[in-house]
């Protein structure tokens, strides 16, 4: 847009005052408050601001619930590993105890071997 190279102060002034008056006359012509178009506006975004916190708060509990779920799927597994944990320690015990009975075999054998070798011996 090009300046006005001929413009005067005074046109200048009565240029903004007429912008002026055209902006209130627009500011005038607003419907109020009171208006039945301005309330039904401000009833469906009352509306819709009531939709937006319903859903957000079946949001907040869809987290929640799958919150509750991943602690007790926790739980569960915890629980399965312990029980896990607990049979591999009986196994472990049972491999001990058949180690050390097999050992004691062993031992036992072994001393009759060697008694059985004194006693031809003498």
């Amino acid at each position: 847009m090009q300046a006005r190279t001929n413009d005067t102060f005074n046109d200048r002034l009565t240029t903004a005052a007429n912008a002026k008056k055209a902006a209130l006359e627009r500011f005038r012509a607003r419907p109020g408050a009171d208006d039945p178009a301005v309330q039904a506006r401000q009833a469906a975004l009352a509306e819709i601001e009531a939709a937006r916190v319903a859903r957000a708060a079946e949001r907040k509990i869809a987290r929640e619930a799958e919150a509750a779920r991943e602690v007790a799927a926790k739980a569960a597994l915890a629980e399965e590993q312990k029980a896990l944990a607990a049979q591999e320690a009986v196994r472990a015990a049972e491999d001990v105890a058949r180690a050390e009975a097999r050992a004691a075999e062993q031992k036992a054998a072994r001393d009759a071997r060697y008694a059985a070798r004194r006693a031809r011996k003498r």
